[in-house]
């Protein structure tokens, strides 16, 4: 169980990318989901995306799929919500990018971290560990018996990313993933998340996120540099904030780059550990 380390309207912030997905929709485990195939249609190598608080439905994820679905794995985005995410209007009426942020006042500021409570409390409430972690477990062990599949990863966002990571906990043979790769993740609990990592575990961490201060990402960095056995690496993206992974503004320069880069690494750790 997770002690996490509080909400912000971080959580609740970013851009919606343009673009058509190019998957369809079909039940697996009991969960509606998004797939996007690989150009030879071949579950060898398999991603299985975990959403944040947006869902499956949100634009930017199906795109982003579908880039690693290009890239040559079976992709995969489980609705783990069960048709309760957080509506996409959400991204700015609590809090606007970097920039806006840094020029908001102190009311502005206690105003969006009020409403944020209201909206994420009984959310998160609704989808604790004890309700969302039998759901995600049960999908990628189904998926894990799809024939043709072999290597199964996974990628989560915020929320997700917690869950990529408890993913990368599992030494049980024929389930559980075989790598992992979370990008900025939310309420976690250190070290009692980072401990029972075996599998390869790659993270995507921005240094202006309000979850996860230096001193925590200092603690994070100790903790896998124990675990010479496991592959990890831990990358740092200056001047991005919580989400930016997913929900950056293509239309920054530095944000785009952030948000290629993030891309880039989770391509490159997959096909290493994949």
């Amino acid at each position: 169980m997770s002690t996490g380390v509080g909400v912000s309207s971080c959580c609740l912030s970013g851009k919606i990318q343009s673009g058509q997905p190019r998957g369809y929709v079909k039940d697996i485990a009991g969960l509606t989901t998004y797939i996007s195939e690989p150009e030879n249609g071949k579950t060898t190598k398999t991603i299985i995306f975990l959403v944040d608080i947006f869902g499956y439905e949100f634009p930017n994820v199906r795109l982003l799929a579908d880039n690693y679905a290009k890239a040559g794995f079976y992709c995969y985005i489980p609705d783990v919500h069960q048709a309760d995410s957080l509506p996409i209007e959400f991204l700015q009426t609590v809090e606007p990018q970097l920039p806006q942020r840094e020029q908001m006042g102190v009311l502005d500021k206690a105003a969006s971290t009020a409403q944020t409570g209201a909206t994420l409390g009984p959310w998160l409430i609704r989808h604790r560990e004890a309700v969302s972690k039998p759901l995600i477990d049960g999908f990628i062990n189904t998926v894990r018996m799809i024939p043709g599949t072999d290597k199964v990863g996974a990628i989560g966002f915020c929320w997700g990313g917690r869950y990529a990571i408890l993913s990368a906990h599992s030494s049980e043979p024929g389930k559980g993933v075989d790598a992992a790769y979370a990008c900025h993740p939310s309420l976690v609990a250190i070290p009692g998340d980072f401990d029972p990592v075996v599998k390869p575990l790659s993270l995507a961490l921005g240094d202006k996120d309000s979850l996860l201060d230096q001193k925590q990402v200092e603690q994070i960095q100790e903790l896998m540099g124990k675990k010479t056995e496991v592959p990890h690496e831990i990358k740092i993206y200056h001047d991005q904030v919580h989400g930016f992974a997913l929900r950056g503004d293509w239309n920054n320069e530095n944000d785009k780059k952030a948000m290629d880069d993030a891309e880039k690494q989770g391509i490159e750790w997959f096909k290493k550990y994949l």
